[in-house]
């Protein structure tokens, strides 16, 4: 495991888990939030977003942790392990609650509410994204380690014996 993604829903705790990751495996760790978002909560454009991504694919090693769906395929052919978090819609919705005023290191600002826009968001990730990525994950099934998680204490339990 050089080249690690970590995939799942917003709220699902990708950040933490792949910080956790890196720390036991030493390998770098890039969040996507934070080379997509500005500290005032605008964005950098897809082209320099998509330029930026493009540079860290090309490295040896690395943990990348976002969804950015729209760059599923061109990560997933870049790494050699996907790690999904695949939770219920309900605890992905906890896990957003559960981090609002709170200082994140892949998020430049602190949340101060649950944003209803992006909570709709959320819930529709699981009708319109959840498919897409399942496809995938089953078009890449023979080429990459692909380990799926359907709750938190699984995904700690793996970490505990790394």
């Amino acid at each position: 495991m050089n080249k690690i993604l970590v995939l799942g829903p917003s709220g699902a705790g990708k950040s933490y888990f792949a910080r956790l990751l890196s720390n036991k495996l030493n390998l770098p760790l890039y969040h996507l939030d934070s080379i997509w978002w500005n500290s005032d909560k605008t964005h950098i454009t897809r082209c320099d977003f998509d330029e930026k991504l493009s540079l860290l694919l090309r490295r040896d090693r690395w943990i990348i942790d976002g969804d950015y769906s729209r760059t599923y395929e061109v990560r997933i052919k870049a790494c050699d392990t996907i790690i999904f978090l695949d939770y219920p819609l309900e605890v992905c919705l906890e896990g957003i609650a559960s981090r609002i005023g709170t200082i994140r290191p892949d998020l430049p600002w602190v949340e101060k509410e649950v944003d209803p826009e992006f909570k709709k968001w959320v819930i529709g990730w699981f009708s319109d994204t959840l498919p897409v990525l399942k496809e995938l994950l089953n078009k890449y099934k023979d080429e990459k380690n692909i380990i799926i998680f359907k709750s938190r204490k699984e995904a700690n339990e793996f970490l505990d014996n790394l």
